[in-house]
């Protein structure tokens, strides 16, 4: 009785046919424009408002599970514009602030969203990110090999393809979960959807490399294997599981041959060398950048209202490299201790739900994995500004909800009662 209540089991929608076509498509489009952001205003930021005055005339859900991300995003922006009311002369301090209540905005939109329609909208934002990570690799892959006229300069930075982003750094990171969408096609959809996913999962593979970020390069690795190994945990038949194992090899082959070609390349092979290198002069020292999170740290013991944002360069060779010790500095203890019980909040109910057999969970493997990772890179890079970021959290809190529901609806269906008794 249970499996038929979840093939049965549909996300409700009360909107007309016409509207729900037009709330997924904005859903596809927030996806895709999130690849572009070298311009400001962005395309990101064009289809979030133009998402979020869609949704809120045509009806849109504040869940009381949804509570401890408003509060604690409200919390931490609070926390940063207090810090940052000495500084608020500075337009880019005032820029700053502004963006990071707008990046908590997107990811309360996010989790609204999919919280309903969750299986049609979730996948309409993978098909969107999908294209749009293919774009931004293409874009970066051109730009690095001269392919564009005059695309090396806007497309590359110091030697390394950035694309459609200002930093190589952020073009790597973006791709991961792009990347891991195509990845699961990869390895279980039929011949044509395998090819489709297959070449873009090799252009994002490859524009990472070229991005020469060894976060990025590190995330792919382990968010792949970790994302994998849960998919052949959660398959529900031994050929699938199969399946999954022996493309997955044929993946890992492909890709070490693509690596070796490219390093056959010397201009490749001399970046590779050095960026894959642990000796970085910015690492390490006194105030390289473990040195001034021990130091920061301290300091940050001291100053209950913070530093205020875009201030720790001025006490340290380069910013903190780190977005929970920035949480601090930048917002006092009231954003320091807010913003890591976000993010590890959000890695616990994630956990929780990761098991529950909903029709949307492959999707919500890939997101978790990827945000996982973020969350792990965010020790040691400054992540709290990244829109897909906030894109990741607004949809796992959107995904726990959804599933939450599910379990209940699922269960009633079912005929099990509130005590897990069958009535």
């Amino acid at each position: 009785m249970a499996e038929v209540a979840a093939r049965e089991f549909v996300s409700p929608t009360i909107a007309p046919p016409g509207v729900v076509a037009l709330q997924r498509a904005l859903v596809w489009l927030v996806g895709a424009a999130g690849a572009i952001v070298f311009i400001e205003p962005s395309p990101y930021e064009l289809a979030t408002l133009a998402s979020a005055a869609v949704f809120i005339a045509t009806g849109i859900r504040l869940r009381l599970v949804f509570l401890p991300l408003l509060l604690l995003l409200f919390l931490i922006n609070l926390g940063y514009t207090i810090s940052a009311i000495p500084l608020l002369d500075d337009s880019k301090i005032a820029s700053w602030i502004a963006t990071s209540w707008y990046m908590a905005v997107t990811a309360m939109l996010l989790a609204l969203v999919t919280s309903d329609d969750t299986g049609a909208r979730l996948d309409m934002l993978r098909r969107g990110l999908v294209m749009g990570g293919a774009v931004a690799a293409l874009a970066g892959v051109a730009g690095y090999f001269h392919l564009v006229p005059g695309g090396y300069d806007l497309l590359t930075l110091y030697g390394r393809a950035r694309g459609t982003f200002k930093d190589p750094n952020v073009l790597g990171a973006f791709l991961i979960l792009p990347a891991l969408l195509a990845l699961q096609n990869v390895v279980t959809a039929r011949l044509a959807a395998t090819l489709r996913a297959g070449f873009a999962l090799g252009v994002m593979a490859l524009a990472i490399l070229l991005a020469f970020s060894r976060a990025a390069w590190g995330g792919l690795v382990l968010t792949s294997a970790f994302m994998l190994a849960l998919m052949v945990l959660t398959s529900t038949s031994s050929r699938e599981r199969s399946r999954i194992i022996v493309m997955t090899l044929a993946a890992a082959v492909i890709g070490l041959m693509l690596i070796a070609v490219l390093l056959s390349l010397d201009s490749v092979a001399d970046m590779f060398k050095q960026r894959a290198s642990f000796d970085q002069s910015y690492d390490g020292g006194r105030f390289g950048r473990f040195g001034r999170h021990i130091l920061g740290a301290d300091m940050a013991l001291d100053l209950p209202f913070g530093i205020g944002p875009l201030q720790f360069h001025n006490y340290f060779p380069e910013d903190t490299h780190n977005s929970y010790l920035n949480a601090f500095m930048s917002g006092g203890w009231l954003s320091g201790i807010c913003y890591p019980a976000l993010v590890f909040t959000t890695v616990f109910l994630g956990f929780r739900y990761l098991f529950v057999r909903v029709p949307w969970q492959r999707t919500y493997i890939a997101v978790f994995s990827a945000f996982l990772g973020t969350v792990g890179e965010s020790f040691i890079i400054d992540t709290d500004h990244w829109r897909h970021f906030f894109l990741m959290l607004g949809t796992m809190w959107g995904m726990i909800a959804a599933a939450r529901t599910y379990q209940v609806e699922t269960g009633r269906s079912a005929g099990i009662g509130p005590q897990g008794a069958l009535s």
